[in-house]
């Protein structure tokens, strides 16, 4: 019964320490900011999209479209979409990463 319990706390460990992110790699929408002012809100001023009105980044609009997760948001600005340029090579990961919480917190309080 011992080891059983034992076998159990170790999965769970594992399993626990496996699906963790590690802090360094959780974006920050503060540094997120600015590099969203320098980057993208010559199309995206407050959240809307000069380019397709219907796909703003409002929170409303973000679940229509799939797009409301840190992974999903991530993926659009590294690898673009249609008229959307993908930013990866000029910005990095880190920054990526950032501007992805920003947008995501923004859309959350609603521009």
């Amino acid at each position: 019964m011992r080891t059983l319990r034992w076998v159990i706390a170790l999965l769970l460990a594992i399993t626990t320490l496996s699906f963790a992110h590690p802090a360094l790699a959780e974006g920050n929408p503060a540094k997120g900011a600015s590099l969203f002012q320098a980057n993208c809100a010559a199309c995206h001023l407050g959240g809307k999209n000069v380019v397709n009105p219907a796909k703003t980044l409002q929170k409303s609009d973000l679940e229509k479209y799939g797009m409301l997760s840190l992974d999903a948001i991530k993926t659009q600005i590294s690898k673009g979409k249609a008229a959307m340029p993908a930013f990866l090579g000029k910005l990095n990961e880190q920054q990526i990463e950032d501007v992805a919480a920003y947008v995501l917190a923004q859309a959350e309080k609603g521009w």
